[in-house]
């Protein structure tokens, strides 16, 4: 891909960070270091970890999508920049006349380029703001010295395709190339799936900063959340309401949405990934809206289903409190020691017990039919966050999402056609009780109702 001098200036930095220091709640480079010793901690002897930044990705043309970091990176090194590397180490190696057991990567400053979109933080920014002791540009990682051939493992996590510039010799895929050509000269090979299992381990448990930050992220999705009810009208559109709940996550200090805008209507309720969000609304639709705010990294992953005239049907209030019981149920197989599929197993009973009782179904077997996802998954640095899948731990961070989704011409009495709800919150694993993050979030019949109670 090629553009003009200008141009690229300005899609080569359209991800400045320099303003990421305004923040003064980020994770502090501590945390970042004590996620790297605890990586060492489960590395075997003799042996090396690499990581990469995340692409830049093309939206269109010559146009990129902001530049979000790849997860595992951050984790480890805080830098929100593209176009670098991060080298970890076992044992303490000498390497460019010091010893060191970690080496960061990152592009060089240019100050023509930072005209256009703004300062980077470059060598000397990061080993300031990131607490780095041994950091180079990334050009110099071609002819660095690094023995391969001394190692007995090495590990590493490779990018997804990643752009290149024909007149850049400092791209993510140039740092990508140097590596993978001086492990090759050394005979040697990279293990991906040994370090996608660590990363597992170590991301899986979230400590309490994250925790701090995740909150935050959910607290400004229920702000938003709160504001859309007190709007919501029949003649909106689904646009308009999910208009609503992203401005006051902006305006509440989320950089992004975590995920694309789940915000669907009537019988769109019953498309489980539904994105378009078109419709105008009409009243007797439900509305089902997931939707969740990310902060400083960290996002939230909050669904409620909602009357759009503020009042639910007699047929609407029975299915929604069959997938409210549903979740309580779920929720309360969230505690330490047990299987993560418990959540699960607990909320399609009660399903699957509801829909035969109401003659929808004719069997419990027949559930999977209208409730045909899982109820459950991780979160954190990502809305589907890495992890094992087994018994839950304290500090597992993880959603209860149960739903029945009953499209128009299903194998059932015409009334509940068009009928899609799921109920999503966001829950703490403890040593105690389950806590869930998002209870501020009225969940009733009774209490959405209430809170939707006004002049329409």
């Amino acid at each position: 891909m090629r553009y003009s001098l200008p141009v690229f200036f300005f899609l080569l930095l359209s991800f400045s960070t320099q303003a990421q220091w305004d923040d003064t709640d980020r994770l502090p480079p501590k945390f970042h270091q004590q996620k790297r010793e605890a990586l060492r901690n489960l590395m075997p002897e003799k042996s090396a970890a690499i990581f990469f930044a995340n692409p830049v990705r093309t939206r269109s043309n010559d146009v990129d999508f902001q530049f979000s970091q790849d997860p595992n990176f951050y984790y480890l090194s805080g830098h929100l920049e593209p176009n670098a590397a991060l080298i970890i180490f076992k044992e303490p190696r000498l390497l460019d006349g010091i010893s060191t057991n970690e080496i960061l990567f990152v592009q060089a400053k240019n100050p023509s380029q930072e005209t256009w979109t703004g300062k980077i933080l470059g060598v000397e920014g990061a080993k300031k703001m990131l607490e780095f002791k041994s950091v180079y540009k990334g050009i110099e990682l071609k002819d660095f010295g690094i023995n391969w051939t001394s190692l007995d493992e090495i590990i590493g996590i490779y990018p997804d395709q990643p752009n290149h510039a024909a007149f850049s010799n400092s791209e993510l895929s140039d740092l990508v190339g140097y590596i993978t050509e001086s492990i090759a000269k050394a005979k040697k090979e990279i293990d991906e799936r040994k370090l996608i299992s660590m990363m597992t381990k170590l991301r899986e448990i979230k400590s309490q900063e994250e925790i701090v930050l995740m909150q935050k992220a959910m607290d400004i999705t229920i702000d938003g959340f709160n504001e859309m009810f007190k709007q919501l009208k029949p003649g909106m559109t689904e646009y308009q309401a999910q208009a609503i709940i992203e401005f006051h996550s902006k305006n509440g200090g989320s950089e992004y949405m975590g995920y694309p805008s789940i915000c669907g209507g009537g019988n769109n309720s019953c498309v489980l990934h539904y994105t378009f969000n078109r419709k105008t609304l009409e009243s007797g639709d439900l509305l089902l809206i997931d939707m969740g705010a990310e902060y400083h990294g960290y996002t939230a992953d909050i669904t409620r289903t909602v009357p759009v005239n503020g009042k639910f049907s007699e047929e609407q209030k029975i299915i929604y409190n069959l997938v409210l019981a549903a979740q309580n149920a779920g929720i309360a197989q969230c505690k330490k020691g047990k299987s993560f599929n418990d959540a699960h197993a607990a909320a399609y009973n009660v399903i699957a017990t509801g829909l035969m009782q109401l003659g929808i179904t004719t069997s419990t077997s027949q559930a999977n039919k209208y409730f045909m996802h899982g109820t459950s998954h991780y979160l954190g640095l990502d809305v589907h966050d890495v992890g094992a899948y087994q018994k839950l731990q304290a500090g597992v961070v993880m959603t209860v999402e149960p739903g029945i989704y009953i499209d128009h011409g299903s194998n059932c009495d015409k009334k509940w056609w068009g009928i899609g709800v799921r109920i999503e919150d966001d829950i703490l694993v403890t040593d105690g009780e389950p806590v869930n993050m998002t209870r501020a979030l009225v969940r009733s019949v009774e209490e959405i109702e209430g809170a939707m109670r006004f002049e329409r």
